[in-house]
């Protein structure tokens, strides 16, 4: 799928004393099956940008078109519903319940759909097999390890068989390893289609082979990387 961001502007609590003007006339083109790193320091809109680019959030001006098709435009029932279809997010702080199986997180995307219990299960064990994490697959999320919960959330983030992959710094938290493995499973997305977004601080990120192209993002201005 692909994505363009025209001269998108956003503000946060505009015209109070505490406004934000997050993003600054982005411009952005992301191709079918491109993998598009974005970097750049904290604070300068990375999570913001992550956000339109996914349909959670929309921008105060401009616009953002995927597959030809304005998100603007769209009401939020249909905008939940394109996020439930075409997006998959990976999330800096992983999101689990803890009290729930791992197997119960990485099919909570499903629930809302209406799909039986049993499929539920048999897609998530599938994926899960496929991360080699299905042998975690009945433990609570709060018993396994950084590296096991990597991997069941991009588990979680596949369940819907996303066009699309955001993943926000999702090698925050790990060693140089297990930052290599998801990479791995990164890799391998990639041949399969998808299209892929990745925020990092990470230069194991920017300097892998998987990355296309290398954006960097300052006070809610984006270049490219030099």
């Amino acid at each position: 799928m692909t994505i363009e961001l025209r001269s998108v502007e956003k503000f946060y609590n505009r015209g109070e004393h505490n406004h934000v003007h997050a993003m600054r006339g982005i411009d952005l083109n992301i191709s079918s099956n491109e993998t598009v790193c974005i970097h750049g320091p904290s604070g300068s809109g990375k999570s913001t940008l992550l956000s339109i680019l996914g349909a959670i959030i929309g921008p105060t001006s401009g616009s953002a078109v995927v597959d030809g098709r304005k998100l603007a435009r769209l009401p939020d029932r249909f905008l939940t519903l394109y996020r439930r279809q075409h997006i998959g997010f990976i999330f800096q702080r992983f999101r689990f319940i803890p009290e729930l199986s791992v197997v119960e997180n990485v099919t909570l995307p499903l629930l809302p759909l209406g799909i039986r219990p049993a499929e539920r299960k048999r897609r998530g064990r599938e994926l899960m097999n496929r991360l080699e994490i299905d042998h975690r697959e009945n433990f609570p999320a709060a018993k396994i390890s950084g590296g096991e919960l990597q991997r069941a959330a991009v588990a979680r983030a596949l369940i819907n068989d996303p066009s699309i992959i955001i993943a926000d710094e999702p090698t925050a938290h790990l060693d140089t390893r297990l930052s290599e493995e998801f990479l791995a499973i990164m890799a391998e997305l990639k041949t399969l289609g998808k299209t892929i977004i990745i925020a990092s601080h990470d230069p194991l990120v920017a300097e892998s082979e998987i990355v296309d192209r290398c954006l960097y993002l300052r006070d809610g201005r984006l270049t490219a990387a030099a």
